[in-house]
Parts: structure tokens; sequence; C-alpha cells
């Protein structure tokens, strides 16, 4: 039987794309702004991590604007809860110490 964390998802394992997974995870979608101060993040940094989510499928990105602002909003698409789901049951089997179901 194999171990576990061979089963963790790599695309969300890196730490700051953990963060913006559980964050969207727990609400429908986030404005750019609030997950980036949240996760405490640079634009830059949260803007290339959001870019290997959408990639992966995992991450919808919808761009539009309030008032003459500009405003990026994120959601987790049916795949990428999907995937956070399994990534989380897969934590909890290491943390518990219990078999693969």
């Amino acid at each position: 039987m194999s171990h576990p964390r061979h089963a963790l998802d790599e695309i969300i394992h890196a730490p700051v794309r953990l963060s913006i997974m559980a964050m969207l995870a727990a609400a429908e979608t986030a404005e750019f702004g609030f997950l980036r101060d949240t996760i405490e993040v640079s634009d830059s940094l949260l803007s290339k991590h959001i870019q290997t989510l959408e990639k992966a499928g995992y991450v919808r990105v919808t761009k539009g604007f309030v008032g003459k602002r500009p405003r990026t909003w994120l959601a987790l698409t049916d795949e990428g809860r999907d995937a956070f789901q399994s990534y989380t049951s897969i934590l909890r089997q290491i943390t518990e110490g219990t078999p693969p179901g």
C-alpha cells in the first residue's frame, strides 16, 4: 500500500496556492484585492499562482469594473472544488493516520 502523501496534488500543495484554494473554497467568489490582503502576498505573487491554478482548471477568473475601477473576481471551478476536497481528505489521512479508503 502506498503512503497517502503520494496522492497529494502538487498544484495545490504550494503554500500560497493552498491558501488561495482554502479561501475560495469558503466563498462563492472573492475579489483579488481581498484575497491578496487576506493571505498577505504581493499582487505579482498572487497573479502568478492564480495563473497556475487557472491553467489547471481549478480557478475561474472574471474581470470587470466597479464604477470606473477595474476589478478581478476569483472562484473555484467544480473541478477545483473536487480537487480541494480530495486534497484535504488526503491531508486528514496523513494527519490522523488513517489508511487510504
